[in-house]
C-alpha cells in the first residue's frame, strides 16, 4: 500500500526498547539504517537518566514511570556515541550507548 508516494514500510518507524539503569543502557549497541524512521522507547529501572547524541542533535530526559520516546530519522551514516545527560551517580561518565547508522 502506498500513500502520497511512500510505502507503508517507510511510514512505520522501527521501535527499539532501551532500558537505562546505573550505569548502562540495555542494549548499549544499536544498528539502524540511514533514512529509516526510528523510535527509541526508553525506560529507567532506578533514577532519572538522559540520552544525548551530540553529533545527531538528539537529547532526551528519561524519567521513571513516564513514557519516554525519542523519534528521529538518521540522515547520515557512521558510529555515534550517546551518553547519559543527567548526572546519576559516580559511574555516570561511563554510561554510553553506540548507535551505528548504515546505508
Amino acid at each position: 500500500m502506498t500513500f502520497l508516494g511512500f510505502s507503508s514500510a517507510q511510514e512505520t518507524p522501527r521501535t527499539i526498547n532501551i532500558v537505562a539503569k546505573r550505569f548502562t543502557y540495555e542494549p548499549n549497541d544499536i544498528t539502524v539504517k540511514k533514512d529509516e524512521p526510528v523510535v527509541f522507547k526508553l525506560t529507567t529501572s532506578d533514577v532519572t537518566h538522559g540520552l544525548k547524541f551530540k553529533d545527531l542533535n538528539l537529547d532526551i530526559r528519561i524519567e521513571k514511570g513516564k513514557n519516554n520516546e525519542l523519534a528521529f530519522t538518521p540522515t547520515k551514516t557512521g558510529d555515534f556515541k550517546g551518553q547519559c545527560s543527567v548526572f546519576c551517580g559516580p559511574g555516570h561518565g561511563s554510561m554510553r550507548l553506540t548507535l551505528h547508522v548504515t546505508e
